[in-house]
């Protein structure tokens, strides 16, 4: 598959908020710059009063060291030393976040933040095939203790875009001597896949069971869309599997074995956390995460857009936003993604207790070339746009190290959506975020988020959280370390994490629990955003 593409999907990489008299049907009012966000209270709470959450967001693989038992540790690891040497650096240590996990805890605290959503990676509490690592366990119990104790929520994602080893090993895609216990063979393999779903399911059990006499909220998958057309449409993700254009013998399978992965990991969640550790009456929530862009037709005139870049915006909204949800809500699965729900999948039926929407970028969407198979669509990204993809609404929002732009009010269009086709669905920002080393533009991207969320809240939408993405620096995929999101910057030599101003502006509304006015006015809007680089040469249009 042509290298343009491989770069651009990298790429792709009431109850909630109570804000005063919000506006009930009619046309949607506008908020008020020191409208405020309600007390702090339970996801999951019936009635929601005053239940939303200010956190931030992290991955296990991104921020640890010492997890060479990982998928990405090997797929990363330079071949001199016996890697694969793939992406654009080396795990290696990512941001010692293992060793410095505990007095990470003050970094949550010093912006009042009351939730932090993380993983557990499971290839270090499983590193070979039924062989659990106590002292892991006990790591991790540990840092939720410290969690508690600061009267920090803890929400654990159970799969965040890496595996074992042992699951689907990346040095042996063919798998041509079939599954063993050292290589399952992944997801999608017609002998291992099943028993990579029942190894999934037995790991939710024991997560579960260990910490759900403390986490009462829990994510199954995280951007599941997004890792398995990284991971096994086109290989830039571990294991490397490119099935894109084997769609309905390679590909669909490995869908269909993940979104199975997500059932089994929610009803084993459900059995095996009992505890209602906050007393809100229910002892477990369960949902998982979605990537959502503000995908627009790329090609228009004054006068309307192109018809034929409308209909293929449509048809990649449907599988990126609503083809999972749908599968989830409804128990049945479109295989070949004609927008027909035809197989039933009963097991998977309700398996969502609130959704999250994780938005980062505006993108177009072009007919033009058609390289996503079935879709016959093409989306828009800097590198890679044919000379038919529109131009940024300004340079300003382009975000140079991720080639896409961010536009604010993406976020709201977004979660109306959802809350247009799933009312009953509580929804929850679990990512909002940017990557960049101007302080002025995180801390813009932070205030334009919190007013599209508001936004949407006086338009009836139920969102009842915001993460921001991320705590600190990280590792970024296959982006290696250029791209960087934290809240904390985050020092390669001496891993010291310090504030950006970012920080200091989540910090503040967090602790008045509404946007200053002086903020609003400095960092709020749609306006020009504060510039990096130069973005015509990254985010320029055809």
């Amino acid at each position: 598959m042509p290298a343009p593409w491989r770069a651009c999907v990298r790429r792709l990489l009431c109850s909630g908020l109570v804000l005063g008299a919000a506006a009930c049907g009619g046309e949607e009012a506008e908020p008020s710059p020191t409208q405020g966000f309600g007390s702090i209270g339970s996801l999951s709470e019936p009635d929601g009063k005053g239940s939303f959450r200010f956190g931030a967001a992290s991955a296990a693989t991104q921020i640890e060291d010492q997890n060479t038992q990982t998928d990405w540790y090997l797929f990363t690891q330079p071949t001199a030393d016996g890697g694969l040497g793939k992406g654009k650096g080396f795990l290696g240590n990512a941001s010692k976040g293992f060793e410095k996990a505990v007095s990470d805890v003050q970094l949550l605290s010093a912006l009042a933040l009351d939730s932090y959503r993380f993983s557990i990676e499971w290839a270090r509490i499983e590193p070979q095939r039924d062989q659990i690592d106590e002292a892991a366990l006990k790591h991790y119990s540990d840092f939720i203790d410290v969690l508690v104790a600061a009267g920090i929520r803890p929400v654990v994602t159970l799969h965040h875009f890496s595996n074992p080893v042992w699951v689907d090993d990346p040095r042996d895609p063919d798998c041509a001597a079939g599954p063993t216990d050292a290589n399952l063979c992944g997801l999608g393999h017609p002998q291992g896949g099943a028993e990579v779903v029942a190894e999934m399911e037995e790991h939710a059990t024991l997560i579960a069971q260990r910490f759900g006499d403390r986490v009462d909220e829990w994510g199954t998958v995280n951007e599941p869309i997004n890792y398995l057309l990284a991971a096994y449409g086109i290989g830039s993700f571990p294991p490397g599997k490119s099935y894109l254009l084997s769609l309905q013998d390679k590909f669909i399978p490995v869908v269909r074995d993940y979104a199975s992965a997500h059932a089994k990991m929610y009803h084993a969640i459900k059995a095996a956390d009992t505890v209602d550790a906050d007393a809100d009456g229910q002892a477990a929530s369960v949902g998982m995460s979605l990537s959502a862009g503000e995908w627009v037709p790329a090609r228009a005139n004054e006068i309307s857009d192109h018809p034929d870049d409308v209909a293929g915006r449509d048809r990649l909204v449907y599988v990126f936003h609503f083809l999972w949800v749908d599968a989830m809500q409804s128990g049945r699965f479109d295989p070949d993604l004609d927008g027909t729900l035809d197989e039933d999948q009963p097991n998977w039926k309700g398996t969502l207790d609130w959704l999250g929407v994780q938005y980062y970028f505006r993108a177009g969407v072009t007919s033009v070339n058609g390289l996503v198979p079935v879709l016959q669509v093409t989306p828009c990204f800097s590198t890679f746009n044919f000379g038919a993809c529109l131009p940024p609404k300004d340079p300003t929002f382009c975000v140079p190290a991720m080639g896409y732009e961010y536009w604010a009010p993406g976020l709201f269009s977004v979660l109306k959506s959802y809350s247009d086709r799933y009312p009953e669905l509580p929804l929850v920002v679990s990512e909002s975020g940017i990557a960049t080393e101007v302080g002025e533009r995180r801390a813009e991207n932070v205030v334009r988020s919190l007013q599209q969320i508001q936004r949407a809240q006086r338009a009836g939408v139920d969102v009842r959280g915001y993460y921001h993405w991320s705590l600190y620096d990280n590792f970024e995929w296959a982006e290696g370390y250029e791209p960087r999101f934290g809240l904390y910057h985050v020092d390669y030599n001496t891993y010291e994490r310090s504030p950006t101003l970012g920080a200091d502006v989540l910090g503040e509304i967090v602790k008045e629990r509404r946007i200053p006015q002086a903020l609003g006015k400095r960092f709020g809007g749609e306006g020009p955003m504060t510039p990096e680089g130069t973005p015509g040469e990254f985010c320029g249009g055809g």
